[in-house]
């Protein structure tokens, strides 16, 4: 397997391993080139956007968590 590196996410806060296969790790490589950036960041920014809260499922699943409480209450 090659590896791409270590990249950290956020100031301070954890830092990754990324293993990627010989396909991946290229594929990587090739899309930060045609993209102009450091396959890190680019590697890093996936996983940034990976965890951004979506507001729009946090709603959706809020809405049927509470449409089904009476259901969930009776199952338990």
């Amino acid at each position: 397997m090659s590896s791409v590196g270590t990249f950290s996410l956020g100031g301070g806060g954890m830092t990754i391993s990324v293993e990627l296969d010989d396909v991946q790790s290229q594929r990587l490589l090739d899309l930060a080139s045609a993209l102009k950036v450091d396959a890190h960041e680019l590697a890093r920014a996936a996983v940034i956007d990976l965890l951004r809260p979506d507001p729009d499922f946090d709603q959706a699943a809020q809405y049927v968590l509470e449409k089904n409480d009476e259901l969930y209450r009776r199952l338990a």
